[in-house]
């Protein structure tokens, strides 16, 4: 028996030449895999799993040459490097791991050393007081898909061949779990900055300075993962039925009267509306968190008069601090805001009321610290919730850096370039821990940035500050799918995109109706965007009307009744999003994740599911009124609104009308897709 392993009982250790590495079972048909460059393994650093993992069999054998650890369906082996060894050292391939399928033995993943001799799968390279560059390496599989990592902006729906940065900016959101269609998932559990490179010659995770390895890997479908990822990081809670409705939001309503008159304009046509947002600016000073009286003078009332027409405010709120702030040198003097390594508190420059033509050097509550969020959620409490507000829109919370030098960054939880990705989950804990605190049941926040296991504290995501075109929202559609793959199961866009876009220009009427076509089937359904020619950043900007009334008759009958036609399906939403807070499996699903038996839904990225019985086909390009559609093997599909039927497995023409989406119920579904009962 090789002196180099320990029998823990849940977990299989291998230590030798000063490194620590720890294979622990952590629920059904998944381990947790710690690696530590000296010393023992540390139980201590910020992550995404939850500290007690579900109950899960495990079966550990130690032998002469390897040991193997047994969980469910999942077979993890470790080579102890010591068979056929030419000299006393042991061989390259000592402490090697590889991840098998249990019941027939197929290879999932191993790691592949970058050489025959050094270094080995896993490189650390010190950066100074114990902390290191990791690198983990695994072998590349010839012809296999990579989904997942959260929100990019690259176009791509299958990532292999990728390179990703692990680090949190306006719409590119990290979130570091990786599912492959050969039958595994893995969540590389670690906030530090780096990068994920998934070449055809290999796949390398890169953690820029850090203090250990620390990933988690579970064998099963695609919507296994998911399930097991739920397990292990938290489930989501269940959607409030209100935030299934029409948001409505632009940037921005300027003061209490704009606002109100636009919610009752909605109640006039007879139109649904559920939310309705006030944007930033609307503060005394950046990090005051309360509204200016000169534009808001009754919050309150202008709360009662929306909860009677059956609307919900949302309000935006950021984690900057403005100098002129009546908040920042309490929070600096008690240790509360973000610290530098070099050079002032200060983290970006932006627009403060007073300041005229001048931006302040802002800095940044400290999410990590218990003590800043508590000290936020009594500012927000006394400046919105006494108020009767209960929705909070966390912009730029990335945050965003100006510039984004991370490494100048001290957290209360570590260094920034060891956790910088977690800040936009702890941000959203800030408002999840104090309205449960204040006796709120019905949580729900709207981010611009996530990290893992930010679903568990009711966080949605949006995907930022982007473009007002065909090819944008060609993109949305993988990315958002991606998102559903990342354990995020609620998420949006600014219906139109978000820089520009004119409503009286016909060829951006039409992506406006095609984009809100689209929105009506994402989980959260929401219309924003800076409408009109960009002006200065400054706290007077507002863009142009972008009310669904705001683009002429033709457009806004066609929205209109995609307003009435997701009211129809709410209560199949809500089902779905009941089905996701208790399983994990995203109300927004890739084709693959409802057909993996069928090869060509693995090639899907322009169409998806809502649900298992709902298939979605947008039009993404100018003056199409007509499109393909991929319609899956194993079951039968009705053209939602033709009534035709068609067998799986065969690619259809259907038409696409400006009005009109493309839309499949599977077998026996009935959904009100016309209208009928």
């Amino acid at each position: 028996m090789s002196p180099y392993f320990r029998d823990l009982g849940t977990a299989l250790e291998w230590r030798a030449k000063g490194e620590t590495l720890r294979v622990e079972a952590w629920g059904p048909d998944a381990v947790r895999v710690r690696a530590t460059p000296a010393g023992p393994v540390l139980d201590d650093l910020p992550g995404a799993l939850l500290d007690t993992p579900p109950r899960s069999e495990v079966e550990i054998k130690v032998g002469d040459h390897h040991a193997t650890l047994v969980t469910g369906g999942l077979t993890v082996r470790i080579d102890a490097g010591t068979e056929g060894a030419l000299t006393p050292d042991l061989a390259s391939s000592a402490g090697r791991l590889t991840f098998s399928r249990t019941e027939d033995g197929t290879e999932l993943l191993a790691e592949e050393p970058a050489h025959f001799w050094w270094p080995g799968p896993r490189l650390a390279t010190a950066t100074g007081n114990g902390h290191h560059r990791l690198e983990q390496r695994f072998r590349a599989y010839q012809g296999e898909k990579l989904y997942g990592l959260g929100q990019h902006t690259h176009g791509m729906l299958d990532q292999k061949g990728a390179v990703i940065d692990l680090v949190q900016r306006n719409a590119e959101v990290t979130i570091p779990l990786l599912i492959s269609d050969r039958g595994y998932g893995l969540l590389w559990n670690s906030p530090a900055i780096g990068r994920v490179e998934l070449a055809e010659t290999g796949t390398r995770w890169v953690a820029d300075s850090a203090r250990q390895i620390d990933y988690w890997i579970t064998a099963g479908t695609p919507a296994d993962v998911l399930r097991r990822y739920a397990g292990v990081t938290g489930h989501s809670p269940l959607l409030p039925e209100w935030a299934s409705g029409f948001w409505q939001c632009k940037l921005r309503y300027r003061t209490q009267d704009e606002l109100l008159e636009v919610a009752r304009e909605y109640r006039r046509r007879g139109l649904p509306l559920s939310v309705i947002v006030c944007d930033f600016f609307h503060w005394t000073h950046l990090g005051d968190w309360k509204f200016d009286p000169a534009e808001w003078p009754d919050p309150a009332a202008m709360v009662r008069e929306l909860d009677e027409m059956g609307v919900r405010l949302m309000v935006s709120v950021w984690p900057s601090v403005s100098p002129a702030s009546e908040n920042y040198h309490p929070m600096l003097n008690q240790g509360l805001l973000i610290g530098t390594e070099f050079g002032p508190m200060a983290h970006a420059d932006w627009p403060d009321k007073g300041l005229g033509a001048y931006s302040a050097q802002v800095a940044f509550y400290d999410a990590t610290n218990p003590s800043a969020r508590e000290y936020v959620w009594e500012r927000l409490q006394r400046g919105y919730h006494d108020l009767g507000v209960t929705v909070f829109w966390l912009d730029a919370g990335e945050p965003e850096l100006k510039p984004g030098h991370q490494y100048n960054l001290r957290y209360h939880a570590g260094p920034g370039l060891e956790v910088g990705n977690l800040y936009p989950r702890e941000n959203a804990r800030t408002v999840h821990d104090g309205l449960r605190a204040a006796g709120e049941t019905e949580i729900i926040s709207l981010n611009r940035s996530s990290w893992a296991g930010a679903q568990r504290y009711g966080a949605a995501l949006w995907s930022g500050d982007i473009g007002t075109d065909f090819a944008t929202l060609r993109v949305q559609i993988k990315a958002g799918l991606n998102v559903m793959l990342s354990g995020i199961p609620w998420w949006t866009t600014d219906i139109g995109g978000f820089h520009g876009g004119d409503p009286d220009d016909p060829a951006y009427r039409e992506v406006l109706v095609r984009w809100f076509q689209y929105g009506t089937f994402c989980p959260l359904f929401r219309l924003h965007g800076f409408r009109g020619a960009e002006q200065v950043l400054e706290p007077g900007m507002t863009g142009l009307a972008n009310e669904v009334w705001s683009y002429g008759e033709e457009a806004y009958e066609i929205l209109a009744e995609h307003l009435r036609l997701r009211e129809r399906l709410r209560p199949y939403v809500m089902e779905q999003m009941r089905v996701t807070s208790e399983t994990g499996v995203p109300p927004m699903r890739p084709v693959f994740l409802e057909f993996p038996d069928d090869p060509w839904a693995w090639q899907i990225e322009d169409a998806f599911l809502l649900g298992p019985d709902l298939l979605v086909a947008p039009v993404t390009e100018a003056g199409v009124r007509e499109r393909e559609v991929w319609l899956p093997a194993g079951a039968r599909w009705t053209d939602a609104w033709a009534g035709e039927e068609h067998e799986g497995g065969q690619t259809v023409v259907v038409a696409a009308p400006i009005e009109r989406i493309p839309l499949f119920l599977r077998d026996d579904a009935r959904l009100p897709v016309r209208g009928e009962p």
